[in-house]
């Protein structure tokens, strides 16, 4: 049996990223993405929550903080299933049933 996770405990890869790391090592976003030799909006815009947690955005992080990008990504994955779970009755499909 998989293990759930309860939607309220789901949060954006940004956000913790910003308290967990960022604020955590004392790094202003100009330096921590000069660390990540990416753009200060880049960074701004993902640790706002503004863009989603991207594979290279990612392994960037692994690299110079040393977290396992495969958990960031569960993280963004565990974020957009929340927010889809939010609008499931906007989902219409059609039911179909296949026999196994």
């Amino acid at each position: 049996m998989a293990i759930k996770m309860h939607p309220s405990l789901a949060v954006h890869p940004g956000h913790w990223l910003k308290t967990e790391i960022i604020e955590a090592h004392r790094l202003s976003v100009t330096e921590a993405a000069g660390l990540l030799r990416v753009s200060r909006q880049a960074l701004s815009t993902l640790l706002n929550g503004h863009v989603n947690l991207s594979p290279d955005m990612a392994i960037r992080f692994e690299k110079v903080f040393g977290i396992a990008a495969d958990a960031m990504i569960r993280m963004q994955a565990a974020w957009d299933i929340k927010l889809a779970r939010e609008r499931a009755d906007e989902i219409v499909v059609e039911r179909s049933f296949v026999a196994a």
